[in-house]
């Protein structure tokens, strides 16, 4: 079987369609695989780091503010994409792949436009709540549309006969981690109770200055707390630190990190999490039945992270705290406030645990095998 995967941009596209591969792998050795995505995006570095064979597009997303300066680039993005549909022709017709699976961003668009115009089976596979627009457009000409969100079904209101639920394929490859020693790496107790605080790889400023404003309060408590602030803020929030509470003593309950690379068996070994709610994260926290507060971006699509956050929260998996209630909220009371009551983190783990898809990808794997036969 040959399969062509396309997404990318962000980790967001870019993991879920990595741990859909190493599924497959796993239940199809004989698989032949090919990446398409762009020159620029993360794909071009993570994906050939795989083994995993790739091939770049020239394509542009759309500016949305429409001054002079952007209607010129989205003319200039429009030929980018008329281009690429006659590139992406060349290259599928190349591989000649049985199915196509497109896993979001920019450049899922000209490779799953161009697979179902050839007759080829095509998949897309929305992460979030709220549709991005290249699933909108590509959904009345591909094959069937995979969602993680039951709110995203009534957004292909047009094509509902072609919506599956499936889940991320992330979840089904965390969903077997059990609590493990991965806190020794960081001078931590495996067996304390311990929090986990993170605003994504590079860190969110807000949330960053919300730990850094309650220091005290984490030097004081009794459970320990993995700050990971992100490579970029690192540096500025050690000086924030040191200046508000003092150096980090060795045997602090506070330990302070750039990046984690193996966040979900982290995530396997803790009692709460605080984090944004961006899809992968979710898909992650759910799979393993974690307890979260939840902290949406503002800066992202339609507010689509506070609808996902929300999803968790409304059937109390998660707490949901706006961004811009963090000075208004005491960030450290609401999580002493979850870490002084075990049964309700207990609660809010089996809620958590209810949402989460473990078999995500198998369920994506049999929707391909359906249009196959």
């Amino acid at each position: 079987m040959k399969i062509l995967v396309t997404g990318g941009g962000t980790g967001g596209h870019i993991y879920p369609a990595l741990a859909l591969i190493k599924r497959i792998k796993e239940t199809h050795d004989e698989a032949e695989f090919l990446y398409v995505g762009t020159y620029r995006g993360l794909e071009s570095e993570i994906v050939p780091k795989q083994s995993i064979k790739f091939e770049p597009l020239k394509v542009e997303g759309f500016k949305r503010k429409l001054n002079i300066e952007g209607i010129t680039y989205n003319v200039k993005t429009v030929w980018y994409f008329i281009q690429s549909i006659r590139k992406a022709k060349k290259i599928i017709r190349k591989f000649n792949p049985d199915v196509v699976i497109g896993t979001g961003g920019y450049v899922s668009a000209p490779v799953c436009y161009a697979s179902s115009k050839l007759g080829i089976p095509t998949v897309v596979h929305e992460q979030n709540s709220v549709a991005g627009i290249t699933n909108k457009f590509l959904a009345k000409h591909v094959s069937k549309v995979a969602i993680c969100f039951e709110d995203a079904r009534s957004q292909f209101k047009d094509n509902a006969e072609k919506v599956v639920f499936t889940g991320n394929p992330r979840a089904q490859e965390v969903a077997d981690l059990k609590p493990n020693d991965s806190l020794k790496q960081f001078g931590l107790d495996p067996e304390k109770p311990t929090i986990v605080i993170f605003g994504g790889s590079r860190g969110a400023a807000a949330i960053n200055n919300a730990v850094v404003e309650n220091c005290s309060g984490f030097n004081q408590a009794a459970y320990q707390t993995l700050f990971i602030t992100g490579r970029e803020s690192y540096d500025s929030i050690i000086k924030d630190w040191r200046k508000k509470c003092g150096e980090i003593e060795q045997n602090s309950p506070v330990k302070i990190v750039p990046y984690v690379d193996n966040l979900p068996e982290v995530f396997a070994s803790v009692s709460l999490v605080v984090a944004r709610s961006g899809a992968t994260t979710l898909a992650e926290l759910t799979a393993l039945g974690v307890p979260s507060v939840l902290i949406p971006s503002p800066n992202v699509t339609e507010d689509h992270q506070t609808r996902n956050a929300k999803s968790l929260s409304d059937v109390n998996a998660a707490v949901l705290i706006n961004e811009n209630e963090l000075k208004s909220v005491n960030l450290i009371n609401e999580i002493n406030r979850l870490m002084n009551d075990r049964e309700l983190r207990e609660q809010m783990s089996e809620q958590s645990r209810q949402l989460g898809v473990p078999d995500a990808s198998d369920r994506i794997i049999n929707l391909m095998s359906d249009l196959l036969t």
